[in-house]
């Protein structure tokens, strides 16, 4: 401490109340070193964190109950839930490719059952000699249809005097026929395919209106 005249300053840190330095008494243990010192080395040492644990404590200090918790906590949860809804989706996207990744080929492949079927449609007129190629192409188209069961196409149901329905019927005409009831399938011009439950090609027929 300091004495100037009737003032007295006391020096922080230098002397105590009674105007000893620091050290210099009996009890001294500081070797002349200001107090604090090591300690705030010390306290340096320990204030070295890494930037991932100043972040989790500047989000502890942060008040829940504040606009700014509340708008960062909103956001979090919007980022999280369109992150969830995009792997949602992602995965239902790639599943459905897998599912109807032959649906190119297959769609390829039906003109060949239809000339099969044209094939077939004309053979009333044929003699004897033809019977046994007749069934050769029968045959094949059974064959064909079996191959192709095995991938999940399927025909679709249209024959004469079924309902006609637009979700897997397509009318290329209308005709008049008193023995079957209105919107009844007359006549298959072209059959239909469905895929694992999902419409291929519609059937293409003549509907009956009265």
């Amino acid at each position: 401490m300091v004495k100037n005249k009737n003032t007295e300053v006391l020096i922080n840190g230098l002397y105590d109340e009674e105007g000893n330095v620091f050290g210099s008494g009996e009890g001294g243990s500081n070797d002349g070193q200001i107090p604090g010192e090591d300690q705030g080395e010390a306290a340096e040492t320990e204030v070295s964190l890494s930037q991932d644990e100043l972040n989790a404590l500047c989000r502890e200090s942060v008040c829940p109950e504040c606009d700014v918790h509340r708008a960062a906590e909103e956001v979090r949860l919007r980022a999280l839930a369109d992150s969830e809804n995009l792997k949602k989706r992602l995965l239902r996207e790639t599943e459905e490719m897998k599912k109807y990744a032959g649906e190119s080929i297959l769609a390829d492949l039906l003109p060949i059952l239809d000339n099969l079927d044209l094939a077939l449609a004309h053979t009333g007129n044929l003699d004897g000699a033809c019977k046994n190629f007749v069934i050769g192409v029968d045959m094949t188209r059974k064959l064909f249809l079996d191959a192709v069961k095995n991938h999940g196409l399927v025909a679709v149901d249209a024959t004469r005097g079924g309902e006609f329905t637009p979700e897997v019927h397509e009318a290329v005409g209308t005709v008049e026929e008193g023995d079957l009831d209105d919107n009844r399938i007359v006549q298959v011009v072209q059959r239909g395919y469905m895929l694992k439950g999902r419409l291929l090609r519609p059937a293409k027929v003549m509907v009956n209106k009265l």
